[in-house]
């Protein structure tokens, strides 16, 4: 595996073919009218995404839809087909690559450190220019040199020039690196480790644009939030894809969307783009709906009157009319299609599925676990959170049987087997056979067509079902792996980072299959998302010791604060920052879902507002229904009123008609969405 490597560099006039013009702070970079197809297949049109300081975007769409290619286009790695991309003055740009090559013998501290060559270059700009300050005579040479002085120092200041050990040691260590793996050989980490050393180095060096591709891929949940808080504070420009919803909402606030072949922007987090995205649709429907009535009551007109001479004026401007309204017709989005199985029931277990008694686990003199004591029952989905390197992927391979304890014992309950995911657990697979073939020796009872709906949900598509396995890429057979399991699933789901190499669809589609699994889950994850959704469990693995907190996420967080506070954190630091927390050992939880009296107290309060708001949904709804009956009734007799002669013989009926017309066309599909609302919320609540 090949962790991403970064590059910086400066803008220059001329790059990848194209002119590159200088424009003014604040604007960072301007990618204008930017046009990208691949042989017949049109990525975008006219595409325009203005990036100015301060702002983090995120760029989102579904697959293939040409993401990566615009930050590629943007860094100039990739041509456009027409339009040009413009820097301001002097801007730096980073950008994660596919592949690093890491320097032979240096530290992962060195790396990063040695990486800095602008701020080095700068700090030795800045040397030669006291020399020449000292030796100046000329005045106004020395008022010059001292302003290009000031400039150098000013933005010394800002890339972290004076403190760039501290600040290389303080991302490491918020990317999950332990101090004692700062003095490793850079070469010796990982593929993944690899990645977080680039990050690092990107970090450090703080270009003015920071391109980010799917930058939380190899991080634990406790990096990705330490990532979410740097970038949140970043003063430059920030463009990044990411497939992690949790992390979007943390730390962007712009979005861009490639839509139908074209870019639209919103303001704002990525919960907030997808509620103005579905407004603008909603909006763009209802005066699709509004264009298609007016045609239809004009082609009535039309057709009643078509011969009748002394209607022909009337009956050629509403030709006219019906025209304009086509050539300006709305073109609604292609609708998209949420990719939902029912996937088989796992067999039926026994309650207790798993139990670790006394275990112990080392590596040479890494002691991870002793005497560590675990139970999970049947239903328990449970997320492991820590930070990184306290052994949750250990515990995980205990649990799944590919490492076994050095003492102690782990046991399967009645009828219990299990499936382990992993991305580097994919010998399974068999390498002669085509994706659709995999499929095939475990989908019985599916049809090819079922068989296809689910490999697409995994980003297979087309031709690409029938691509052998032995050609596949590392992140297409973490997917396919992941798409068998889902077909006839084991009782016990050991899922260790699911969710890379997928994008936002496809983390939707394994979503929902886990949310309704009947059987037991096991989960590591960095998607805040996704462990939100699926855990009624959290074990805390840190300190060698799993602490089980019985209950989600956010009960998670609030008793992580509460002990830490309680512990003498006089700052009551939250759980999102656990690298500066003092370990904490909450009492753990015996038995079965045992409810504290805060859980039971919280739920009360629950069903209590959800009983207030299913009321006042009530009362709301009965409002509704009364206003809309009389209001579709009217509209149906304006509708047949405007296909009598009479109407057309009488000005002023006919104006008061075609007012009330169109107070009713607003108001019609106002009602009826709000309806529709009501109704779905009403059904929730029941």
């Amino acid at each position: 595996m090949h962790a991403h490597a970064f590059r910086v560099r400066m803008p220059c006039a001329i790059m990848a073919g194209r002119t590159y013009e200088i424009l003014e702070n604040p604007l960072i970079a301007l990618a204008d009218k930017i046009s990208k197809s691949f042989g017949g297949n049109v990525l975008y049109a006219d595409a325009t995404l203005q990036l100015n300081a301060g702002e983090r975007w995120a760029l989102v769409g579904p697959n293939g839809a040409g993401k990566t290619t615009l930050l590629k286009i943007i860094m100039g790695e990739e041509s456009a087909d027409e339009g040009s991309v413009t820097f301001a003055k002097d801007t730096t740009l980073g950008y994660l690559e596919q592949e690093s090559v890491l320097g032979k013998g240096k530290t992962a501290l060195q790396e990063v450190v040695d990486s800095a060559t602008e701020i080095r270059d700068l700090e030795q700009s800045i040397a030669r220019m006291e020399e020449q300050i000292a030796n100046c005579e000329d005045e106004n040479e020395l008022a010059r040199l001292l302003e290009r002085y000031g400039h150098a120092q000013d933005r010394f200041e800002r890339l972290g020039g004076y403190e760039l050990d501290a600040r290389a040691k303080a991302i490491l260590a918020g990317l999950g690196f332990p101090i004692a793996d700062f003095q490793k050989p850079a070469d010796e980490f990982s593929g993944g480790w690899q990645m977080r050393i680039a990050l690092s180095k990107l970090l450090l060096r703080h270009p003015d644009l920071l391109l980010l591709d799917e930058p939380t891929n190899h991080l634990d949940l406790e990096s990705v939030q330490w990532l979410e808080q740097f970038i949140a504070s970043y003063d430059g420009a920030v463009l990044l894809v990411s497939h992690d919803r949790s992390f979007m909402d943390a730390c962007v606030s712009h979005v861009a969307s490639l839509e139908n072949k074209r870019l639209y922007t919103y303001a704002g987090t990525y919960s907030s783009y997808l509620k103005q995205r579905e407004d603008n649709l909603e909006q763009l429907r209802a005066k699709r709906a509004a264009q298609e009535r007016d045609i239809a009551h004009m082609e009535t007109f039309i057709e009643k009157f078509r011969y009748k001479p002394t209607k022909a004026k009337q009956v050629q401007e509403r030709v006219k009319r019906v025209e304009k309204i086509r050539s300006e017709l709305v073109v609604l989005p292609q609708a998209h299609q949420a990719m939902r199985f029912s996937f088989p029931k796992p067999p039926r277990t026994g309650d207790k599925v798993v139990e670790l008694s006394k275990v112990s686990k080392s590596f040479g003199s890494n002691r991870v676990y002793q005497g560590l004591d675990l139970t999970f029952y049947r239903g328990d989905h449970i997320a492991l959170v820590g930070p990184n390197g306290a052994g949750k992927s250990t515990l995980l391979k205990l649990i799944a049987g590919v490492l076994r304890p050095d003492r102690g014992s782990v046991e399967y309950g009645k009828s219990v087997t299990s499936a382990y995911y992993a991305q580097h657990q994919l010998e399974a697979l068999n390498p002669a056979n085509t994706v659709m073939g995999e499929m095939d020796a475990v989908a019985a009872g599916w049809t090819s067509s079922e068989e296809r709906r689910l490999l697409g949900a995994f980003l297979f598509h087309g031709d690409d079902v029938l691509k052998r396995v032995s050609v596949l890429s590392g992140g297409e057979r973490a997917r396919l792996a992941l798409a068998k399991m889902l077909v006839a699933p084991d009782p016990l789901l050991l899922l260790d980072e699911p969710t890379n190499h997928l994008d936002i669809d496809s983390v939707d589609v394994l979503e929902n299959a886990l949310k309704d699994f009947a059987g037991t889950i096991i989960l590591i994850s960095h998607d805040e998302h996704l462990v939100r959704a699926i855990s009624n469990k959290i074990v805390d693995v840190r300190d060698h010791h799993a602490v089980i907190y019985d209950g989600d996420y956010d009960y998670y967080l609030y008793k992580r604060g509460e002990l830490e506070s309680r512990e003498g954190d006089p700052t009551g630091t939250s759980a999102r920052a656990p690298q500066n927390a003092a370990p904490v050992e909450p009492q753990r939880t015996q038995g079965r879902n045992v409810k504290t009296k805060e859980q039971r107290r919280a739920e009360a309060e629950a069903r209590n507002a959800q009983s207030r708001a299913l009321r006042a949904t009530k009362r709301r709804l009965e409002e509704v229904e009364a206003a809309l009956a009389p209001a579709q009734k009217r509209y149906q007799e304006l509708m047949d009123l405007m296909a009598t002669e009479e109407l057309y013989n009488d000005s002023n009926a006919f104006d008061q008609a075609m007012r009330e017309y169109a107070s009713l066309s607003k108001k019609i599909p106002l009602l009826e969405e709000e309806w529709i609302e009501l109704t779905e919320k009403m059904e929730e609540g029941a």
